[in-house]
């Protein structure tokens, strides 16, 4: 008989090919042969019948693995005329309870033990009684349909748990995927942070240097050092990005590395006055300790907006404002007045608000920007959540 591979369940059936077929014509053939010369010697005069309705069986063997319920309907009619059909077709009706719904081979049974009462009663067999016969072949294609229906169920069982793994394996492996491209992004978020505010620096300080040679050699000297100090900076933040990427899994970038808060806003304020940009500070915050996610974004969104000022506005004034307490929230605010000619040549990647707006999403936050006011200055607010 067909294996559960080679049996397709219901509703995905293949077409077996002669390596299932080859053996069960073969099989057939010794149980048609064995049924013929089993036969009482009264049925010797249909003998020639008998082994042409044999050869008939076992040569709709392919027929049967095609289409097992047309072949199962036309081998109960042969069991009609002789015994010898006997073999093929409870192979046809097992056959169709491995690949149909259980109806429909409980019905292909009822037919087949039908046709065989019809054909016990005008050949009967002298050595057992004809009921006991008819409950003997009722009890086998009962069998028969069991076996073959448990065989289905189990197949489809296993087919069910093969496709479950694989959607479970798809599913992990689109979830690593997920979370590697959302780390890979936390990195390129962060080295934009740092890198963007790093070489905007870098640039006005070699600005300076450009139009400015005739300067005292103390500020040209004091220059040089910031320029020299990040560039070692940003090649010690490049050196990180790519050491993480090269990794398979970038786990554990940036939370390893020390994180800015806004115990830090002095140092970054300084940075920019230094650079050629005036901020002025109006703190009003709470003096109580902020959540060190919410610090850390705090810190870049100053960091970003005096980029940006350093970058579109140079040389303007920047007010900062920091508002809030715990449950109220945290605000802040960033204005510059919009200077008659934007830009300072420093060319961005247009990412950064954009980077804000993520974090801040992620935050649980709300960010405006652009022009305001009567003055037309440009704002840039945040709103971030500030637990008690």
């Amino acid at each position: 008989m067909p294996t559960d591979d080679d049996c397709a369940p219901y509703g995905r059936e293949r077409v077996p090919g002669p390596r299932v077929a080859i053996p069960i014509m073969v099989a057939l053939t010794f149980i048609v042969g064995v049924t013929i010369f089993g036969l009482p010697e009264a049925a010797r005069d249909l003998l020639v019948v008998d082994i042409a309705v044999g050869v008939v069986g076992v040569a709709l063997t392919p027929v049967m693995l095609r289409w097992p319920v047309p072949a199962a309907i036309g081998l109960a009619v042969l069991t009609l005329v002789s015994p010898a059909a006997t073999p093929s077709a409870s192979a046809a009706t097992m056959l169709v309870a491995q690949s149909r719904p259980f109806r429909l081979a409980a019905l292909i049974g009822v037919g087949s033990v039908a046709c065989q009462a019809v054909q016990a009663a005008w050949r009967p067999t002298p050595s057992i009684g004809y009921w006991w016969w008819l409950a003997l072949i009722t009890v086998a294609w009962a069998a028969l349909i069991g076996w073959g229906t448990v065989m289905r169920v189990r197949r489809e069982l296993l087919i069910s748990l093969r496709e479950r793994a694989r959607r479970a394996e798809a599913d992990q492996e689109r979830r690593i995927a997920e979370a590697r491209l959302a780390e890979r992004t936390l990195i390129a978020r962060e080295m934009h942070d740092v890198l963007a505010h790093r070489l905007s620096l870098l640039a006005t300080y070699a600005g300076a240097l450009e139009y400015r040679p005739d300067a005292a050699p103390e500020k040209l000297s004091a220059a040089a050092g910031v320029i020299r100090a990040g560039v070692h900076e940003a090649l010690e933040e490049l050196r990180a990005v790519i050491t993480v990427l090269r990794d398979d899994d970038p786990v554990g970038y940036p939370e390893t590395r020390p994180q800015p808060g806004l115990h830090d806003l002095d140092r970054l304020i300084a940075e920019s006055r230094d650079a050629g940009t005036p901020v002025s500070v109006d703190d009003r915050h709470a003096d109580a300790e902020l959540p060190a996610a919410t610090g850390r974004t705090a810190y870049r969104i100053v960091q970003e907006g005096l980029t940006n000022a350093r970058k579109h506005a140079p040389g303007v004034p920047v007010t900062l404002v920091l508002d809030g307490a715990p449950g109220d929230g945290l605000r802040i605010e960033l204005r510059n007045p919009v200077p008659a000619v934007v830009g300072s040549g420093v060319p961005g990647a247009g990412m950064g608000l954009l980077g804000l707006a993520e974090r801040v999403q992620l935050a649980g936050g709300e960010i405006e920007h652009g022009p305001a006011g009567p003055s037309g200055d440009f704002r840039l607010r945040v709103e971030l959540p500030w637990p008690t």
